[in-house]
């Protein structure tokens, strides 16, 4: 038997018709079936604005950690910027000093290859002396050091020091006609001019310049 105080248990059978068949009457609409769906809407922004209020709180001493980490991370990198430049500075500075150092060297020793070249001139360039002057050659050229200056070229007051001055009818400039002396460089650097004896066009006469006006 069925205890009369529990509900009997089994499906739930609504009637959704919207007449009536036993009166034919049009029926009202149930207020009962919009409730579910309102609740069901309400949890559903319960549980939407649930985890904005849930959300962890900041630890204070994380967030000291991270910004002393992001200043020791700034140090660190201004540190390493000032110690490339520096590192930059004195390579630049050590360049400079072996340069001017050698350049020293060199130009004590452009005497001695003036001697070695005249020697050579005059023949006189054999034996022992010979291989001395050669080596000597060999080591300032490994060093970078160049000869130059050369008769018939065209003179140039940044390379060239006029010793001897005169005019000649073949030339159309200033020319260097006679290399008394040499002139040394290093790369672009001049550590001595050439000594030259210049020649200019001839000026021309008064006979000539008086048929030009004329």
């Amino acid at each position: 038997m069925t205890d009369p105080g529990t509900e009997p248990q089994g499906p739930t059978i609504r009637d959704r018709r919207r007449i009536d068949p036993e009166t034919l009457q049009v029926r009202e609409p149930q207020p009962e079936a919009a409730a579910p769906a309102a609740e069901a809407v309400e949890g559903e922004v319960a549980d939407a604005a649930a985890p904005a209020a849930e959300a962890p709180a900041v630890d204070p001493q994380l967030a000291a950690l991270e910004q002393s980490l992001s200043e020791r991370t700034l140090d660190l990198q201004r540190l390493q910027a000032e110690y490339v430049n520096y590192k930059r500075r004195v390579d630049r500075d050590r360049e400079v000093s072996r340069a001017a150092g050698v350049e020293s060297v060199l130009r004590d020793l452009l005497a001695v290859l003036d001697d070695v070249r005249s020697a050579r001139e005059h023949g006189e360039l054999t034996g022992a002396f010979k291989a001395v002057g050669e080596g000597v050659e060999k080591v300032t050229a490994r060093h970078g050091l160049t000869s130059f200056g050369e008769a018939g070229e065209p003179f140039d007051p940044q390379v060239h020091e006029a010793l001897m001055h005169a005019y000649a009818e073949d030339v159309t400039e200033p020319t260097c006609v006679q290399v008394l002396q040499v002139g040394y460089r290093v790369g672009e650097r001049v550590l001595r001019p050439a000594r030259v004896a210049v020649a200019e066009p001839a000026a021309p006469s008064d006979d000539q310049s008086s048929s030009e006006q004329s």
